[in-house]
């Protein structure tokens, strides 16, 4: 069994896609648009909403997040009820990461060593997602 992330966005989906996918060196995603969707009758869709994103994944290492945007009409409340964890057996990688997803974001707790961590840290990135960081000695 495995568990994924699913991040919502309210119309910004397609660029916080391709931030993230550069941010941590991913293939381009592929991206299916709400457009794509077979057209029911009783939903139409106005041309935004047809550009909106449906579903897009990014594979990071091991593990993947998808994304979707959400319609007008619904609700999206971007709060402190999820964070996405990175571990890492190099700091390197960590430094570099964080300082990407630090620009235009919020930084909660800079990179430092911590009782349980050689290297941790807490970023808010541009989007509203929080990401912690932390050193995995293997």
């Amino acid at each position: 069994m495995s568990v994924k992330t699913y991040i919502n966005f309210n119309g910004n989906c397609s660029e916080a896609v391709n931030f993230y996918a550069e941010v941590f060196g991913s293939e381009k995603p592929q991206v299916m648009l709400f457009g794509d969707m077979p057209s029911k009758e009783g939903t139409p869709l106005t041309e935004k909403e047809k550009n909106l994103v449906l579903h897009a994944e990014v594979k990071i290492k091991d593990s993947s997040i998808m994304f979707s945007d959400i319609l007008p009409g619904m609700s999206l409340v971007v709060g402190n009820n999820i964070s996405l964890v990175i571990n890492s057996s190099d700091i390197d990688e960590i430094k570099v990461i964080f300082n990407k997803l630090k620009v235009g974001g919020t930084v909660v707790m800079e990179l430092q060593e911590t009782f349980w961590s050689k290297c941790y840290g807490f970023v808010i990135d541009k989007f509203g997602i929080g990401w912690q960081f932390s050193y995995e000695n293997k």
